[in-house]
């Protein structure tokens, strides 16, 4: 039996810039950190003894004896990538999908991890990342960037730049006493709107040529963002009045981004004190995520009262198996 643990993740600055269309052209950064939120894959050989020869558990039940009849895109694929058969499959997550958190992501990256595991064969996290890539854009065809995959695999609070000649991943120089202040200064909560992030994805590729200005503003915060991360003598304050800049401008790229529920569930957190925010994720749903001193903490959680808050701390481990037996 093999079980992965894959942590998902929350991207700050520089979300639309890791589009291979952007990034090929204009370059591309995002700052993203992973934290103690996890997809659990489970594997092993199925024994003869049954009627199907694969057995697969997520949100739905499948039992086949074709790889071809496999109904999942990101299973069925990668089976018949590596040449997998007569498995049993298992998955389960810390949270749902289609929150914004890079779930389908991570279900790839702990899903090749468990199988190459299985296989026998040793992988890099990097080389994870780059499969994990492969499989959803290539093999499933699913329109999107390319962070979500690097930063399951790597784990941590990094920068990943982007450009025509790959990515590098560099993990941001922060003390711990200031990452733990920041990580204590931000709350998440579930909008309770779900969406698949492809279908978003889509939409966003399409116009990506139309909002050029939009994009390249949000990719000079990320240095912004970085050098208030790094530098201790900048207030950590200001971390969370960028989020507020790069969400309006977020929101601008396309309409499908946000909602009324969401503007009204922003203005109702900055009113009660947040100093910023965003939406994780493609857009269209999730979690928003806020910026708020601890002394605001109660007025937001009061003002969002309806939405549930998920806590939170970072993590640095990225993928990795907890069970080779």
């Amino acid at each position: 039996m093999i079980i992965s643990q894959t942590p998902m993740r929350m991207s700050f600055f520089g979300g639309g810039t890791d589009f291979p269309e952007f990034f090929g052209v204009h370059g591309g950064a995002v700052i993203s950190t992973t934290f103690d939120k996890y997809c659990h894959v489970n594997v092993r050989p199925l024994p003869e003894l049954f009627d199907y020869k694969t057995y697969l558990a997520y949100a739905q039940i499948e039992k086949v004896n074709s790889v071809d009849e496999i109904r999942h895109p990101a299973i069925r694929n990668a089976m018949k990538w590596l040449g997998l058969e007569r498995i049993c499959l298992n998955y389960d997550a810390d949270l749902p999908s289609k929150t914004g958190l890079g779930t389908s992501s991570a279900f790839s990256v702990g899903m090749l991890n468990a199988f190459y595991t299985m296989l026998g064969v040793s992988k890099t996290k990097r080389e994870l990342a780059d499969d994990a890539i492969y499989l959803e854009r290539t093999l499933c065809n699913e329109d999107g960037g390319i962070q979500d995959q690097i930063a399951s695999a790597f784990g941590g609070f990094n920068r990943i730049d982007f450009s025509e000649n790959g990515y590098t991943v560099k993990p941001l120089n922060i003390s711990p006493e200031r990452k733990e202040t920041l990580n204590g200064n931000l709350m998440m909560f579930f909008t309770g709107l779900s969406r698949f992030s492809f279908q978003i994805q889509k939409t966003t590729k399409t116009v990506l040529g139309q909002r050029t200005d939009q994009l390249l503003r949000m990719l000079d915060m990320v240095d912004l963002a970085e050098k208030i991360l790094t530098d201790p003598e900048k207030p950590l304050d200001d971390f969370g009045l960028l989020l507020n800049e790069t969400w309006r401008l977020k929101r601008s790229i396309s309409s499908e981004i946000s909602t009324d529920l969401i503007d009204t569930l922003y203005k109702k957190a900055t009113d009660a004190g947040a100093l910023g925010g965003k939406l994780l994720g493609a857009g269209g749903g999730g979690c928003l995520l806020f910026y708020v001193n601890e002394e605001n903490q109660d007025a937001v959680r009061a003002a969002l009262s309806d939405m549930l808050e998920i806590k939170f701390k970072f993590e640095n481990e990225g993928t990795r198996i907890i069970c080779n037996n």
